[in-house]
């Protein structure tokens, strides 16, 4: 999962360093009170947003639900983005293609929107979540399009 901060730099120019501090800060401990309700594990904070794995996808997916709910009542939008697949381990961080796939997933997310990739989709089949589809997109760097959905639910 990628998390991120919608119009982050516009928002820490207007508001000053200092109360910029202070929103993200409240922004990371909601994010991180929601990680331990559906055990995710941090792998890094990105300064306006977090990489975080988790034992699986359907209770990933609840967990970005419940991001974009939390850090709403900060005044903030979160775009969210969720693939699934192998990661390569070094130390404490990841990377690979699966990595790369949720960044980019993240980066054509909407304000409090959740995206996942149809990986995602067809492992929570029968989980009750929702989706919409949200067709196929270019995402750069990949040889072929993916298949996007939005999440509709999730706690």
């Amino acid at each position: 999962m990628f998390t991120d901060i919608v119009e982050s730099t516009k928002r820490a120019a207007k508001l000053g360093d200092r109360q910029w501090r202070t929103l993200v800060d409240n922004h990371d401990r909601k994010i991180r009170e929601q990680l331990t309700r559906f055990r995710g594990r941090e792998i890094k904070n990105l300064g306006d947003g977090f990489l975080v794995t988790f034992e699986g996808p359907a209770r990933a997916v609840r967990c970005a639900s419940s991001i974009v709910e939390s850090v709403y009542s900060l005044g903030i939008d979160v775009r969210i983005g969720l693939h699934t697949g192998e990661v390569e381990v070094k130390d404490d961080d990841i990377g690979g293609i699966a990595v790369n796939i949720a960044a980019r997933i993240a980066g054509i997310a909407g304000p409090g929107s959740t995206l996942v990739s149809s990986t995602v989709r067809d492992l929570v089949a029968g989980s009750g979540l929702r989706f919409e589809d949200r067709g196929r997109h270019a995402l750069k760097g990949l040889p072929e399009d993916l298949h996007i959905y939005a999440a509709l639910n999730g706690v």
